[in-house]
């Protein structure tokens, strides 16, 4: 769980450097569901993983990266009540102010779900998940299999199996599940 938290707080803190990092384009390359598409440029997905796997083992307590953490989201919080709406950079896109918080609200909603697995962390609050839905469904192209939207991000996210009936509603689309 403690790479989970370090993962977010990194994540976070590279948010934050993108708040601050106008684009010179004026017009967006991808919105808040088109970014899952793309790879951050960069040493890839393995490097990253190594990143936060070292950060972690560097942390004495797992009660040790809440206080990171904590700063990070003060400082985020405090700030995003004075964002502009603007075109960004952020990972090799440029996208506005509202997508690149989009994207983080679901970043979010999934990790906050990941952590409930193991512990007592309530789920995301229920426009995170409808949030969150909107966007996996956009991804997918297609409405997923469950009226719920925390079932339907479980199950889109990956982070629960296909039912048998789900599978055969979803057809050929299943392949392309986890969306995340």
């Amino acid at each position: 769980m403690v790479d989970v938290v370090v993962h977010v707080r990194l994540g976070l803190e590279e948010l934050a450097a993108g708040l601050l990092a106008a684009d010179e384009r004026e017009t967006p390359t991808h919105d808040a569901a088109t970014y899952w598409e793309t790879q951050p440029p960069g040493g890839g997905a393995v490097d990253g993983v190594l990143a936060v796997r070292r950060v972690a083992a560097a942390t004495r307590a797992p009660r040790g990266a809440l206080g990171p953490l904590d700063r990070v989201c003060e400082a985020l919080a405090g700030g995003a009540e004075r964002l502009s709406d603007r075109v960004l950079a952020f990972q090799g896109c440029a996208l506005t102010t509202g997508d690149l918080l989009a994207t983080w609200a679901v970043e979010l909603a999934v990790h906050q779900l990941d952590l409930g697995r193991d512990l007592e962390v309530p789920p995301p609050p229920s426009a995170a998940l409808a949030l969150t839905r909107r966007t996996l469904e956009a991804l997918l192209e297609a409405r997923l299999p469950t009226d719920d939207d925390l079932d339907a991000v479980l199950l889109g996210a990956g982070r629960r199996p296909q039912a048998e009936d789900e599978r055969a509603r979803l057809g050929p689309l299943v392949e392309r599940l986890p969306l995340l």
